[in-house]
């Protein structure tokens, strides 16, 4: 396979969007404006220029953590629409830049089935995105079946992006941590929720994939499963098995030790690129690339993870074969 390098973890809204949010009493929508996630003119030329700099040839966006999980249905599934359209139409702009994860309109489960086959199959989706908890359901809800059947049947990707409530404990919350810590803690447990339930078992079709190198997980599946005995006994498969069935970005804010964890815990194979951009940007933007390259993996290892692995999730492998729609890239940085 050609390298094709992908962010699969970064941010673009509208100020419309999250203006409709509000007034729909989504609250704070303050970290993600002022901050160039925007899709201004000037905004996008100064992501391009940035991911030029990089070599990243793709980035795959998602409204998460201001998804549309709102309480009435028919706001949820306007705003989902909305969102799914207009990334669409940015996507048709700018085929060689961008790709987009559907948001969908839970916890209505009929809409979300709705608004998966139009984001699917009419608007080019490449996988659909959730937040760990959705108006305090959490993922391993049994509410929430009839979407991981369907995203298995057709062998989608799951994106999975803290909600940003710091994991419901005001512990996190009311000490300023709410994502410093809360936001890998959310990535922990709703993963662990997942893997109790057995979805990722149960449903192998569908391919998920958790942010932040899957918070604390590269650390803990002999934890895991040495406690399944006395705490959850009918779990139906190793947890140190079951994290291998998931696929994880890169996000860690550049900290080698956890990325070489992460490769360690779940192999090179299951690690994806991702910047969180414009939470990382500017220089350590770049080093959210570069650090792949000094985090003590092979040539092989962070060549996978930065210009393969990502291309074979998401279903480009024929844009990567073919080079269909990519920029130029800057020979400094064109191999790992």
């Amino acid at each position: 396979m050609s390298p094709l390098r992908i962010d699969v973890h970064a941010h673009l809204w509208t100020a419309q969007y999250l203006d409709r949010l509000e007034r729909l009493g989504k609250a704070d929508t303050g970290t993600q404006r002022g901050i160039g996630a925007d899709a201004t003119e000037a905004g996008l030329e100064r992501r391009f220029a940035l991911m030029d700099r990089a070599g990243i040839d793709l980035q795959v966006l998602s409204v998460a953590p201001q998804s549309p999980h709102l309480a009435r249905e028919s706001d949820a599934v306007a705003v989902a629409r909305t969102a799914n359209e207009a990334y669409a139409e940015l996507v048709a702009r700018h085929p060689g830049r961008f790709r987009a994860f559907a948001a969908l309109p839970l916890p209505h489960v009929d809409a979300a089935l709705r608004e998966i086959a139009h984001a699917f199959d009419d608007l080019g989706a490449v996988g659909a995105g959730v937040t760990t908890t959705v108006l305090g359901r959490t993922l391993d809800d049994p509410l929430f079946r009839p979407v991981y059947e369907e995203l298995d049947r057709r062998g989608a990707v799951l994106s999975i992006h803290p909600a940003g409530e710091g994991a419901g404990s005001p512990l996190i919350t009311e000490h300023g941590m709410t994502w410093m810590v809360g936001a890998p803690v959310e990535d922990t447990v709703a993963l662990m929720h997942l893997i109790l339930a057995g979805v990722p078992a149960r449903h192998p079709g569908m391919r998920i994939l958790a942010s932040h190198l899957g918070g604390a997980l590269p650390l803990l599946p002999r934890r895991f499963d040495d406690h399944l005995a006395f705490e959850s006994p009918g779990t139906p498969e190793l947890p140190s098995v079951a994290v291998g069935r998931l696929w994880y970005d890169t996000v860690s804010h550049v900290h080698a030790p956890a990325l070489a964890a992460a490769a360690a815990t779940f192999g090179a194979d299951r690690l994806v690129l991702g910047t969180d951009f414009p939470y990382e940007d500017g220089e350590v933007f770049l080093r959210a690339v570069d650090y792949v390259r000094d985090a003590g993996l092979t040539r092989e290892e962070a060549a996978m993870i930065l210009d393969t692995n990502a291309a074979g999730l998401l279903g480009l492998a024929d844009t990567a074969q073919t080079g269909q729609g990519r920029y130029s890239r800057p020979s400094s940085r064109s191999t790992a």
